[in-house]
């Protein structure tokens, strides 16, 4: 089995399904947030060189 779906499973039966969620959902925010920095670095960038 899957090392990822067994860390789910895990979590599903040891703290439940909201904290799972919650989990998730940060981990995703996460990734989105790295991207929105990125893209602020680069547009300020753009911005000096003018």
């Amino acid at each position: 089995m899957d090392p990822t779906i067994e860390m789910w499973a895990s979590l599903l039966g040891n703290f439940g399904f909201p904290v799972a969620i919650t989990i998730y959902l940060l981990i995703r925010f996460e990734k989105k947030l790295d991207r929105l920095t990125d893209a602020i670095e680069t547009l300020k960038g753009v911005i000096k060189s003018k």
